[in-house]
């Protein structure tokens, strides 16, 4: 059997508007191998990318979502997904092994639908998130920026609007995660502003290493800002 598909386990799943019954694939935990993690905690994986998986898509209505938004939904929902999406969909499958340009795919998909639903702000931020990193891998640095920058807006929404705590991000880690995003996208002084807000936060004695890393990004920060008004003086 080949290694690739060794590694890959097929889910059974119910669609939640069509009632359609498919298989998805998933990577096997035990065959999941991290080499590094990158400051946004872009991870980099040996062999199989368990996050190209993380979105679900019925092949046959096209509805999409994370693999823990892809629930139950109510009627009025239902219909919303039919009328926009369904109603210009061709069927097609992403249950098989995916690449990096059928991961986008469906990342995309998962956030148009999403937005139809007005789901959270914090579900909608771990998409965008997620797509960041896809355009990073596939060195578009321009797309990579533009994906940035819905997350910093969806994730400050999140944090002003509703309590911050999924099973990825709770809220250290949301802070740090605006300082470091608005760094990478050059607005130093917000960046400052939210390693600030991580760093003073009660409970950023219980995450050490998020602590460490805030406060060696928020040198770098300033260091950046400083750089930033010297040039804007000159």
């Amino acid at each position: 059997m080949n290694e690739a598909l060794e590694i890959l386990y097929e889910k059974s799943v119910q669609c939640p508007v069509c009632n359609n019954s498919f298989k998805t694939k998933k990577v096997r935990t035990s065959a999941i191998r991290m080499a590094r993690r990158d400051s946004d905690f872009c991870p980099y994986y040996e062999g199989e990318n368990p996050l190209f998986y993380g979105v679900f898509i019925c092949h046959r209505c096209g509805y999409a979502a994370l693999e823990g938004e892809f629930t139950k939904l109510n009627s009025e929902d239902k219909e919303k997904i039919v009328k926009l999406i369904t109603a210009k969909w061709y069927p097609r499958s992403y249950g098989g092994r995916r690449n990096l340009d059928e991961a986008i795919e469906a990342y995309k998909l998962a956030l148009v639908c999403c937005n139809i639903l007005g789901v959270k702000d914090s579900v909608l931020g771990k998409i965008s998130l997620r797509l960041s990193w896809f355009y990073r891998y596939k060195k578009n640095a321009e797309l990579e920026r533009k994906f940035t920058e819905f997350t910093v807006n969806f994730f400050e929404k999140a944090y002003t609007g509703e309590r911050v705590n999924n099973d990825e991000y709770d809220e250290i880690a949301t802070l740090y995660l605006l300082g470091e995003l608005n760094r990478r996208i050059g607005k130093y002084s917000e960046a400052i502003m939210w390693f600030d807000k991580t760093l003073s936060n009660p409970q950023i004695k219980k995450k050490r290493h998020i602590e460490l890393k805030a406060r060696e990004q928020w040198s770098i920060a300033r260091e950046q800002y400083k750089k930033q008004k010297k040039a804007v003086g000159d």
